[in-house]
């Protein structure tokens, strides 16, 4: 595991050094729109419909390149694009994305349905398998179950 330096840091605690890199809505839900709906670009970060604003989002990406979490790469027909991608170390939020939908649908009131809920905590080891493998294979279309997105 890579040492960080202390001296910045409040604590020691796993879970407060976890939630000083990603622990703000704009940077888990950035996460979200990579891994779950396909995003790949400043535009549709910005058109995702959450009215994040443009300095908030630039702020973001960075913070979350700098920690490892994403990269940004040249867009290969169009060097002046930027894509942005999950690292392995991005990837690896999956299960505690998908812990947080599923307590977010348990316990509030959301636009998810409760049976799709139960359905995706039965089938939690595939779905977190089926997001691994489209990383791995660079598939950018969203993770849809029966035609519809599966995080919202």
């Amino acid at each position: 595991m890579p040492e960080k330096p202390t001296s910045k840091r409040r604590s020691g605690c796993p879970v407060s050094v976890s939630l000083e890199i990603f622990g703000d809505r704009w940077s888990l839900l950035i996460i979200r729109d990579l891994m779950v709906r396909g995003f790949r670009t400043f535009k549709e970060f910005e058109q995702s419909g959450e009215g994040i604003a443009t300095n908030i989002l630039a702020d973001r990406l960075q913070k979350l390149e700098a920690a490892g979490i994403l990269i940004a790469e040249a867009e290969q027909e169009d060097a002046r694009r930027i894509n942005y991608r999950l690292t392995e170390k991005g990837i690896d939020l999956a299960p505690v994305l998908l812990d947080l939908l599923i307590w977010g649908a348990r316990h509030e009131r959301t636009g998810l349905a409760c049976a799709a809920v139960e359905a995706m905590a039965k089938n939690r080891d595939a779905l977190l398998r089926e997001v691994r493998r489209r990383w791995r294979e660079r598939d950018p279309r969203p993770l849809q179950v029966k035609g519809r997105w599966v995080w919202l």
